[in-house]
């Protein structure tokens, strides 16, 4: 009993730091959350695909495949039987790292218009009641926004509050990927929001892509906006803890394998990560060490890796960091006591990263603002300009 109050202690103290110093929203967002349900078994579907073989073989285990096994399954297939598996599998299919870009992008779009429909539904059924109804009509709203032309979803699954990935530029033929790794209450409803777009994974990975573009329009490049893990909701218990990030990290994970397989840059595809997606590519990081090349890692608005020092990630990543000084994320404790917390700061010299600016950066979604240092600094990196890098200002 004593252990549980002290948890509630401290869970009490990490959030009520960002509360006082981003208050309304925020504390009502601390207020009401709660513990989410990690997402980590294949998505609706995969039990029947197991289950088939009419195309007289086993098809590969979407929980256990590599993408290589994936990669060569789906190169030995005629494009009837695409077809097929999109048709019957498209949650399946379209999660399924190793299978091709474009197979990807297809079955997705069939996979939202289902729920999509569904959702719509849902929302004139006169029997459910008005909230229910309501969310609904938020589901069909923004699963149907993710059908419009031209919109490259790689990853779906309507399960919970929503996963989905975009991909903004050609993948399969960019010379540069980056992977943008969102923190808490990313998910469908708030992927892509139009009134505040730098709050949302896809408007920062728009952002990013148009600044490599206005850098180095020569370069090709692509950019990921990765809402492939149960992000934590508001500023609650799990927000303060890692253990989203340990669900996350063999899913983040899963993704780059399958883009080696898929995609051919120069380089590993750079990582974004913001607020607690830095969480999440810390624990990712000591796996990341079949390249010869180190995977550039961007830690920005970070509450901490979940280590002490960079040296702790490998030697398989180069560690960037970047806080503006009106980031609320600074007040938050950089410590961990019990499993809450996620340890050292990654701005500081102790901690080994490289530091990057953020001058004109403001609060904890600034960094890719127009005009921002850490925009300039974020598009250098994933170009593989470390020479035109800015770092901080003395007293930044």
């Amino acid at each position: 009993m004593r252990r549980r109050q002290v948890k509630r202690m401290l869970i009490g103290a990490f959030a009520g730091a960002a509360v006082l110093v981003d208050a309304g929203a925020a504390a009502a967002q601390a207020a009401a959350s709660n513990e989410q349900l990690a997402i980590s078994t294949p998505p609706a579907g995969a039990a029947a695909w197991s289950a088939d073989h009419s195309l007289g073989r086993s098809l590969p285990d979407p929980a256990t495949a590599d993408a290589p096994t994936v990669a060569a399954f789906f190169a030995s297939l005629t494009r009837t039987d695409v077809d097929h598996l999109v048709e019957q599998y498209p949650l399946v299919v379209g999660n399924l790292d190793g299978a091709p870009l474009d197979v990807r992008y297809r079955a997705n779009r069939v996979a939202i218009a289902a729920e999509r429909d569904r959702a719509r539904a849902r929302a004139n059924d006169r029997t459910l009641d008005a909230t229910s109804r309501a969310l609904a009509t938020a589901r069909a709203n923004d699963s149907g926004h993710l059908l419009a032309d031209g919109r490259q979803i790689l990853a779906f699954d309507p399960r919970g509050r929503g996963l989905v990935s975009e991909v903004y530029g050609d993948l399969a033929a960019a010379q540069r990927v980056a992977v943008l790794v969102p923190g808490s209450d990313a998910d469908l409803g708030h992927f892509d929001q139009a009134a505040d777009p730098l709050r949302s994974p896809a408007g920062m990975a728009r952002a990013l892509l148009a600044e490599e573009h206005d850098q180095d329009p020569g370069t090709r490049t692509a950019v990921i906006a990765w809402t492939g893990y149960v992000t934590p909701s508001g500023l609650g218990p799990d927000a303060v803890t890692s253990r989203l990030a340990e669900v996350a990290a063999p899913r983040l994970e899963r993704l780059l394998a399958g883009l080696r397989a898929t995609t051919h840059p120069e380089a590993p595809p750079a990582l974004f990560c913001h607020s607690y997606g830095s969480v999440v590519c810390g624990t990712v990081a000591p796996a990341l060490r079949d390249s010869d090349r180190p995977t550039d890692l961007v830690a920005f608005g970070s509450p901490g890796m979940g280590v002490g020092s960079a040296a702790e990630l490998g030697t398989g990543v180069q560690v960037w960091a970047a806080r503006n000084p009106t980031d609320w994320i600074g007040n938050v404790p950089y410590l961990e006591v019990g499993g809450l917390g996620h340890g050292a700061d990654p701005t500081t010299a102790a901690f080994g990263a490289l530091d990057v600016s953020s001058a004109g950066a403001a609060g904890h979604n600034g960094y890719l603002a127009d005009g921002t240092a850490s925009r300039h600094n974020f598009a250098a990196i994933a170009l593989g300009h470390y020479g035109d890098v800015t770092r901080p200002a003395e007293g930044q």
